[in-house]
């Protein structure tokens, strides 16, 4: 039986802190399209996330967050997509150099991810509890008995009201907050170090969407588990996370604290998503919330120089002359933006 239903059990013994558990150095994902071009979606990221830690991946549709999650888990399309470059490492594994066999043994175990829609997700023609049992079964090789009592646990354990009766759902017999809650249980069904959560709120209302956050926020604690968070919402950003990650075009264009992200960005894509924010209580909301115009360009037609610099209110000649790099600053932070020394893009709230 799992230890986590316990409360007087304390969280899972941290990892040696001198190493992270996940490193993802230079990811370069790529896509076959049309008549066999190559389109990089995933163009030279890097991050580290260390165990216990929320690392959140930011950015608008199109940036490269699914993807880039996709790759960790080596779950890209067969046949057009690929990591072409770049290395994903566990515990110091590479993930990128396992054969399909040993992947699908981390996959479950020790990664566990929740995808942005459990009806797509979830199979509709087996129970939930078969579900969450076949991942026991799989990684933990338990009887199928001990595993449909895991099942019926983690269900209870996720705050499903009636865990055994519902052990007996399909899919289409529960709401859409509890498929994302059966879906946590069958992501942290076999306890792993690493959780992925792409977009596990999108769907639900305000209200369910605090529930599952107030959920994910608590397992993490008990566990002792990292998470890579990846949203669009800045807002859950500031709810969950210890780190940002901003992705553009598939690139990295701004990491930090979010503290430090929150109070003084440096890169104006980053700004632009902070400023589309509505905030309860100020005067601000009786005006048209910001927008950054435009959208995310094409993978094959990506402008000369810094990819941003289209829909930048701050763009010059000098933004189209190359491809800016990552810099790293003194602070620890990372920004991809030629003008970042003259810009001052605190936010200015009217109250």
């Amino acid at each position: 039986m799992s230890h986590i239903t316990s409360p007087e059990t304390p969280p899972a013994a941290p990892l040696d802190c001198a190493s992270p558990l996940l490193e993802v150095r230079d990811l370069q994902t790529s896509f076959i399209v049309g008549e066999g071009e190559q389109v990089r979606a995933v163009d030279g990221v890097s991050f580290t996330v260390s165990s216990g830690e929320t690392l959140a991946i930011v950015g608008e549709s199109g940036s490269g967050k699914s993807v880039t999650s996709l790759s960790i888990m080596r779950l890209l399309p067969k046949k057009i997509g690929m990591i072409t470059g770049g290395s994903i490492s566990v515990r110091g594994r590479n993930l990128a150099q396992l054969s399909e066999r040993e992947m699908r043994r981390v996959r479950g175990n020790e990664i566990g991810m929740i995808f942005q829609e459990p009806m797509t997700s979830l199979n509709p023609v087996h129970t939930i509890g078969q579900q969450i049992s076949e991942v026991v079964i799989e990684h933990q090789k338990l009887s199928k008995k001990a595993a449909w009592a895991r099942a019926i646990e983690m269900l209870e354990i996720v705050g499903i009201p009636e865990p055994v009766k519902r052990a007996s759902n399909y899919p289409h017999q529960m709401s859409g907050g509890m498929r994302q809650r059966a879906m946590i249980a069958m992501a942290l069904a076999c306890e792993p170090t690493l959780l992925i959560a792409d977009e596990p709120t999108t769907a639900l209302d305000v209200t369910i969407q605090a529930q599952i956050l107030e959920l994910m926020k608590d397992l993490q604690a008990r566990l002792g588990m990292a998470i890579v968070f990846i949203t669009h919402d800045l807002g859950v950003v500031a709810e969950m996370a210890d780190r940002v990650v901003v992705m553009y075009a598939g690139q990295v264009v701004e990491t930090g604290l979010v503290n430090d992200i929150f109070a003084n960005p440096r890169m104006p894509y980053t700004a632009g998503l902070m400023q589309s924010i509505p905030h309860i209580g100020s005067s601000e909301n009786k005006k048209k919330l910001q927008t950054i115009p435009g959208y995310v360009p094409l993978l094959t037609r990506l402008p000369s120089g810094c990819r941003f610099r289209t829909r930048c209110t701050y763009a010059t000649d000098l933004c189209a002359a190359a491809e800016p790099p990552l810099e790293t600053l003194e602070d620890g932070r990372s920004v991809r933006c030629v003008r970042w020394r003259d810009l001052d893009l605190t936010p200015r709230r009217a109250t």
